[in-house]
């Protein structure tokens, strides 16, 4: 059952109904925007309204441009990806799909406690072949999730790194997904949640702390520690009122494609709300 339950590695960002995908291109990233993937273009490829100064002092402490994953950068869930490509396959029950479906609720309604419910999930993939298991993801990525990656997200990068703003991908997802992202957007850096392997293996447990709600501010100050980074300068966009935290941190939070609550919690704080597809 092992393989069966590798399902729940994505289980990191759950929710009860699909948003819309982009329209063009049957969600796939428009072909004018390839090309700029990885490389700096001079000219903005969208309108700043107000907050997005150049900052380039070189004398001054650096500025990031953090990025959430799902339904930021990415148009659809991850881990929704992954359950559909096992339920493809005939790999996932249906007692392990009420579970997912019971477990997305919760999300919803805010009730999940992550860290309790990633450590139930990912025991169950306790023993399995690391290295197999990322072969497959990747192929995985190729086919059920690089065509979503938002064009408005694609645009937003290369303008951030044209600024000369340094660049991390941030995700409660694992890194089976969120490290061919990175490579796919010719970024460097990212954190999320990591698992444990031991002599090859995955041990089904994570590395503390996951990278969720305040966790997202612990590997985000770290990080910023060890690269001279200005929090109070750079940027964060996420979707998810769970990132609040994250968004409360940095200088410039921007709700992109927002769920309910944080959408009410950016206009009463005044934050940026955009859509990236």
């Amino acid at each position: 059952m092992v393989r069966g339950n590798r399902c729940y590695l994505w289980l990191v960002r759950f929710r009860t109904g699909e948003r819309r995908a982009p329209a063009a291109g049957g969600g796939k990233v428009p072909v004018a925007l390839r090309p700029a993937i990885g490389v700096a273009r001079e000219t903005m490829p969208f309108s700043p309204g107000g907050i997005f100064g150049s900052e380039r002092n070189a004398m001054e402490a650096a500025v990031a441009a953090f990025f959430d994953v799902d339904y930021t950068v990415l148009s659809v869930s991850s881990g929704r990806q992954w359950v559909r490509y096992l339920r493809r396959n005939g790999r996932i029950t249906w007692r392990l799909w009420g579970m997912f479906l019971w477990l997305a609720l919760r999300y919803y309604l805010g009730l999940l406690e992550f860290p309790r419910a990633s450590a139930k999930l990912t025991a169950m993939i306790a023993g399995a072949d690391e290295q197999a298991f990322r072969e497959e993801t990747r192929r995985w990525f190729e086919e059920w999730v690089r065509p979503y990656i938002a064009p408005g997200a694609v645009e937003r990068i290369v303008w951030h790194r044209a600024q000369g703003h340094q660049i991390a991908l941030v995700s409660a997802a694992t890194e089976y997904v969120v490290r061919p992202l990175a490579e796919t957007l010719g970024i460097p850096d990212y954190l999320c949640t990591r698992l444990e392997v031991v002599d090859g293996r995955l041990t089904g447990r994570v590395v503390e702390p996951p990278c969720y709600g305040p966790g997202k501010v612990y590997w985000v100050e770290r990080y910023a520690a060890e690269r001279g980074i200005d929090l109070a300068r750079s940027y964060f966009y996420s979707d998810s009122y769970t990132d609040r935290y994250l968004l409360l941190r940095v200088g410039y939070p921007i709700a992109v494609n927002p769920d309910p609550r944080l959408r009410r919690l950016a206009r009463q704080r005044g934050w940026p709300i955009e859509r990236f597809y």
